[in-house]
């Protein structure tokens, strides 16, 4: 191998592949907004600082997340809860009873702002979509069993 081809190698600035984007509007609570700015505020000051320090594989790994973060902010579609809390809705807090007793708490939010195990779940997730529209009493098909609605904050 040539020694002009490995320095093209060392060279080259790593690109890497773009973080896939849901193909689903991007709903987002108030909170979620404000985590998606309060990120690429953060990746604008990495994205400078590796630029800065000419560290190659610091700066693609930026870019990237910065252009995945941008995206969401421009696509980002702003819901406020509504007055109306006697149906699951986006931004809803529900409460349900699985056939087995055990009680469970989420919030429906955005894709970016979910995470079960700390009592979220995004809104295109089964769960969420079967939650929507419906009222404290009724039941619903969760993982192959049946769960009540007992509480909608």
């Amino acid at each position: 191998m040539s020694r002009a081809f490995v320095k093209e190698l060392e060279d080259a600035v790593e690109e890497l592949p773009d973080r896939p984007i849901s193909p689903h509007p991007n709903l987002v609570t108030p909170e979620g907004l404000a985590r998606i700015e309060a990120e690429v505020a953060r990746l604008q000051q990495e994205h400078a600082a590796a630029h800065e320090a000419n560290d190659r594989a610091a700066l693609a790994r930026a870019a990237r997340d910065l252009r995945y973060w941008t995206a969401r902010r421009a696509s980002a579609q702003l819901v406020t809860a509504p007055s109306d809390r006697s149906k699951v809705h986006f931004g809803a807090t529900v409460s349900i009873v699985r056939d087995d007793g055990r009680r469970q708490t989420f919030r429906i939010v955005g894709e970016d702002e979910a995470d079960p195990a700390h009592g979220t779940l995004s809104h295109v997730s089964p769960l969420a979509r079967a939650l929507f529209g419906k009222e404290v009493g009724d039941t619903v098909e969760v993982a192959n069993s049946q769960a009540e609605i007992v509480e909608i904050a």
